[in-house]
């Protein structure tokens, strides 16, 4: 089950929560309104290739491999996401679906509606 972090840095304009299970994690962006103004799905950690499916109101979906920049382990560089291809749409709203019991349902909703859209 996604598990929120309590201590979440905070930038100026909104809000954000930051979710993790094993393997996936969930950032969600709230706007000054209090709406939701986009969630990004990372997915895939831990098993050689993670991917950020990142949806933003007004703009819709973008997908990304993640590259982490490190390939040394003397040096600490900054993760960089770079354009992906296909989205598995099913196994990851299925893994969604199956790991957000726990969020709210309202948001937990508008998650699985805008990736259910996508099949």
């Amino acid at each position: 089950m996604l598990t929120e972090f309590r201590q979440v840095k905070q930038e100026p304009g909104g809000r954000r929560r930051w979710f993790e299970s094993d393997g996936l994690e969930l950032i969600v962006w709230y706007e000054a309104d209090g709406g939701i103004g986009g969630f990004q799905i990372c997915y895939g950690s831990g098993v050689g290739a993670e991917h950020a499916l990142t949806w933003r109101r007004g703009t819709g979906f973008a997908h990304h491999f993640v590259d982490t920049g490190d390939d040394q382990p003397h040096r600490n560089e900054t993760p960089v996401l770079l354009p992906d291809g296909a989205v598995p749409w099913e196994n990851l709203t299925a893994l969604v679906a199956a790991r957000s019991q726990t969020l709210d349902p309202g948001l937990r909703d508008l998650i699985l509606h805008r990736l259910a859209a996508q099949q």
